[in-house]
């Protein structure tokens, strides 16, 4: 099934982000990326991340970008909702969902989340 083309974009920027943010500021951690579709029809894209290993004291690599913020008004611009939490783990879970074709219609009752990760730092 083909998304239409603005949501394979955002989901590409999604997983991208999260890889990087990853990258730059939980440095060891494993990271896991899960792309299903919910019982209501919406693409689910799940990121999640375990903590770090070792312990930064500065951004790994290149200049910061617009971040989750940026992040997250992407996919609403499709419709969709975004959500960022720690879980019982210690793991950091970023999800989006968004519409696939035929319109299952805007997304609601996403928390809105944080622009914080599990450590408190913005990203």
């Amino acid at each position: 099934m083909r998304l239409a083309p603005e949501v394979e974009t955002t989901v590409h920027r999604v997983v991208q982000e999260a890889l990087t943010n990853v990258r730059r500021h939980a440095h060891g951690a494993d990271v896991a990326v899960r792309l299903e579709f919910d019982p209501r029809g919406h693409l689910r894209v799940e990121t999640r991340n375990t903590a770090p290993t070792v312990r930064a004291t500065a951004p790994t690599g290149g200049r910061g970008g617009f971040g989750l913020v940026g992040l997250r008004e992407r996919v609403e611009a499709v419709e969709g909702g975004a959500d960022q939490r720690p879980d019982s783990g210690r793991r950091l879970v970023r999800e989006c969902r968004l519409p696939r074709p035929g319109g299952c219609g805007r997304i609601t009752g996403m928390s809105g989340g944080s622009d914080r990760n599990a450590h408190g730092r913005g990203y």
